[in-house]
C-alpha cells in the first residue's frame, strides 16, 4: 500500500518538474498540436471579439506582447512603451528608492533635449510633475496623469493602424487555437490531491505546455442526485470572470462522459490549516502572518470589485503555490451580488460564519472580513476566535458564542494585531472594519499592515517569509483520501445536454495567454520571416499550405502507385506479346 503512494508522487514529483527532458513537459507533437493556421481561417474571429485597445492591450496578454512589438517598429511608438514600462517600475519601486527612480525617469522621457522625450506630453503636465518632485513628494501616483495622456495617445491612431498590421493577424491566429475544442485528451492525469464537493481534485498535466493545473471533477450523476448544477454553473461562471494573482484561476472548463471538469491553478504548497496546526508549534510569526493577511485582503478586494461575496473564509480554503503565495480557492459557496441590493443565505462553515449570516439576516460583502479576522486570530494564536481544535461542541453553542461572547487575546498578540482582529469580529457589520465606502482600502490602511508595500505586494515583489519545500508533497496519502461511492438510481438523458453545453467553454483566456507565455509556446511559436516581414500563414494573397499525410494516406499512396506501376507493366507485356 505504500508502495502505491511512492510511486504516484513519484510520478506527480517528475511531472511538476517538467519530465526530465528538454521539452519540459511537453508532448512531442506539441508544435503540431499549436500549429498556426492559415490567416484566411480566422477571419470569423475578428467578428467574435472585442476589437478595442482596453480589450486586446489592457487585458489580453498576448494581444499585449504583441501591441509592443508592433510599436518597437516606431521610434516615437516605443518611446512612449518605455515611458509606461518606467512608470510601472517607478510605482513598485521600494519606498526609500522612489524619489531616485522619479529623477531618473523625469530626466529620461520628461526633459525636452533628451533623445527619449515623449512628445505626447504638454508642458504643463510635466511641469506638475517638477514642481511635485522640488517638494520631494514621491507618491505612487506621481505619473499617473502623465501615463494616461500616453495610454489615450496609443488607443487612438497607433491602435487602428496595429489593427491593420500583420501582428494583429498574429493575435487573431493565437485566438483561433485559443478557442479549439478541449478533451480530457489535452490533459495528462496525476495523482489525486482531495476531495471536492461533487468529486475528486487531481494533479493534471497540460500536453501541449508542459503546465501543470488542478482539476476537480464534477461527477455528473452526483451532481443531478444532489441538484447541484446551479451551484456547479454559478462556481464555473464565477471563476471564468475573476482574473486574480490573489484568487485561484479557472484555465479550461470541459466534459467527459462521467464528469465536468474544471482545471485549476495548482497551488502545491499546501493549506493555511495544515502549516498552521501541522509545522511545529500551532500558529504563525506575525511578520508571516501579516504577508498572508495582505494577499487575503488583496484577493477579497477583487472579488468585491466584481461584485462578489465568498462567504467561506477559512484557513483551509486558503493555498500555498510553488513561491510561498497564497490564493483563495474553493468559491461554490460565492455568489454575486446585484448592485445596490444584498442577499440572505446562512452558508459557510461552523465557527467561521458571522453574526449576521448565523442570525440569517441580509448583507452584502461583511461575511468576508469577519472570515479574515477569523484567519488572523487563528494564524497567531492556533485556534479560531471561537472553536478550539478538535473540540467537542455542538452547532448551536458555537453559534452563541459566535453572536454573544467576546474572542479572549492571549500574549501572542501586539496591539496592532489585537487592534485589527477586533475591528474585524465587530459583531455589528454596520462598525466591523471594511464595511463603510472605503472597503477593501480601509482595511490596508489599519496600522497591521504598515510593513506592507502594496504596489509591490500585487505586483508578486514583496519577498515571502515562507517557501514550500520543491520535493514534498504538502497532501494526503493516496489511500488516506476518502473515495466517493457509486452514484445509484441516477441516469443522464439529453435534457442534461444544455446544462453541460453552459459548462463546457473550453480555454479561459487570459489564463490560457498566460500559460502559452509561462511555458515559452509563444516565444518559440511567435516567428516573423526575416526583416520582420510577414510569414506565408499571415500573407492573404498566399493560399493555405496543404496538411501533411498521415501515415496510413501515405501507406496508401505508395501501395496505389506501386500496383498502377504493375498494371503499367503488366499492360505494356500484354501489348508486346500481342504484337
Amino acid at each position: 500500500m505504500e508502495l502505491e503512494n511512492i510511486v504516484a508522487n513519484t510520478v506527480y514529483l517528475k511531472a511538476r518538474e517538467g519530465g526530465g527532458g528538454k521539452r519540459k513537459g511537453k508532448s512531442k507533437k506539441w508544435k503540431q498540436i499549436l500549429k498556426f493556421p492559415h490567416i484566411s481561417q480566422c477571419e470569423d474571429i475578428k467578428n467574435k471579439i472585442q476589437v478595442t485597445y482596453h480589450y486586446v492591450v489592457e487585458q489580453q496578454p498576448i494581444g499585449s506582447r504583441l501591441f509592443r512589438q508592433f510599436c518597437e517598429t516606431s521610434p516615437g511608438l516605443n518611446k512612449a512603451i518605455g515611458f509606461l514600462d518606467a512608470v510601472r517600475e517607478y510605482e513598485v519601486s521600494p519606498d526609500e528608492m522612489r524619489l531616485g527612480k522619479a529623477e531618473e525617469l523625469f530626466e529620461r522621457y520628461l526633459q525636452s533635449d533628451s533623445e527619449m522625450f515623449v512628445t505626447q506630453l504638454n508642458g504643463n503636465y510635466v511641469s506638475a510633475v517638477k514642481e511635485e518632485m522640488s517638494q520631494k513628494n514621491s507618491s505612487k501616483e506621481l505619473f499617473n496623469r502623465c501615463a494616461e495622456i500616453v495610454k489615450n495617445y496609443l488607443s487612438e491612431e497607433p491602435f487602428r493602424e496595429f489593427v491593420e498590421s500583420m501582428y494583429f493577424k498574429r493575435y487573431l491566429q493565437w485566438k483561433w487555437l485559443e478557442s479549439q475544442p478541449v478533451t480530457k485528451n489535452t490533459f495528462r492525469m496525476y495523482r489525486v490531491l482531495g476531495k471536492g464537493g461533487f468529486g475528486e481534485v487531481c494533479a493534471c498535466q497540460v500536453r501541449a505546455t508542459g503546465k501543470m493545473y488542478a482539476c476537480k471533477k464534477l461527477e455528473k450523476k452526483r451532481i443531478k442526485k444532489r441538484k447541484g448544477e446551479a451551484m456547479a454553473l454559478n462556481e464555473k461562471q464565477i471563476l471564468q470572470k475573476v482574473n486574480s494573482r490573489f484568487v485561484v484561476s479557472l484555465a479550461y472548463a470541459f466534459e467527459t462522459k462521467e464528469a465536468l471538469c474544471l482545471v485549476l491553478t495548482i497551488m502545491n504548497g499546501g493549506d493555511l490549516k495544515f502549516h498552521i496546526h501541522n509545522m511545529g508549534n500551532p500558529g504563525f510569526p506575525e511578520e508571516r502572518a501579516v504577508f498572508y493577511a495582505a494577499e487575503i485582503t488583496c484577493g477579497l478586494a477583487d472579488l468585491h470589485k466584481e461584485g462578489i461575496v465568498y462567504r467561506d473564509l477559512k484557513p483551509e480554503n486558503i493555498l500555498l503555490d510553488d513561491d510561498g503565495h497564497v490564493r483563495i480557492s474553493d468559491l461554490g459557496l460565492a455568489v454575486e451580488i446585484p448592485p445596490g441590493e444584498s442577499i440572505r443565505g446562512r452558508v459557510g462553515t461552523v465557527g467561521y460564519m458571522a453574526p449576521e449570516v448565523v442570525k440569517n439576516e441580509r448583507y452584502t460583502f461583511s461575511p468576508d472580513w469577519w472570515g479574515l479576522g477569523c484567519i488572523i486570530y487563528e494564524m497567531i494564536e492556533g485556534k479560531a476566535p471561537f472553536r478550539a481544535r478538535k473540540e467537542k461542541v455542538k452547532r448551536e453553542e458555537v453559534d452563541r458564542r459566535v453572536k454573544e461572547d467576546q474572542e479572549v487575546y492571549s500574549a501572542n498578540f501586539s496591539e496592532e494585531c489585537r487592534s485589527i482582529c477586533q475591528a474585524l469580529l465587530e459583531k455589528n457589520p454596520l462598525s466591523r472594519l471594511g464595511c463603510g465606502l472605503e472597503g477593501a482600502t480601509d482595511v490596508k490602511s489599519h496600522v497591521f499592515f504598515r510593513i506592507i508595500n502594496w504596489k509591490r505586494l500585487e505586483a508578486g515583489m514583496f519577498e515571502v517569509p515562507f517557501v514550500p519545500d520543491p520535493r514534498a508533497v504538502y497532501c494526503k496519502d493516496v489511500l488516506d483520501i476518502e473515495q466517493f461511492s457509486t452514484v445509484k438510481g441516477v441516469n443522464l438523458d439529453a435534457s442534461d445536454d444544455t446544462f453541460y453545453s453552459k459548462f463546457n467553454i473550453g480555454s479561459v483566456s487570459i489564463p490560457w495567454q498566460n500559460e502559452m507565455i509561462e511555458t515559452e509556446c509563444y516565444k518559440e511559436l511567435n516567428l516573423f520571416g526575416p526583416d520582420g516581414e510577414a510569414t506565408p500563414d499571415l500573407r492573404e494573397d498566399l493560399p493555405p499550405t496543404p496538411p501533411p499525410r498521415g501515415f496510413f494516406e501515405r501507406l496508401f499512396r505508395r501501395r496505389r502507385v506501386s500496383c498502377l506501376g504493375c498494371c503499367r507493366q503488366a499492360d505494356s507485356s500484354t501489348n508486346s506479346n500481342s504484337s
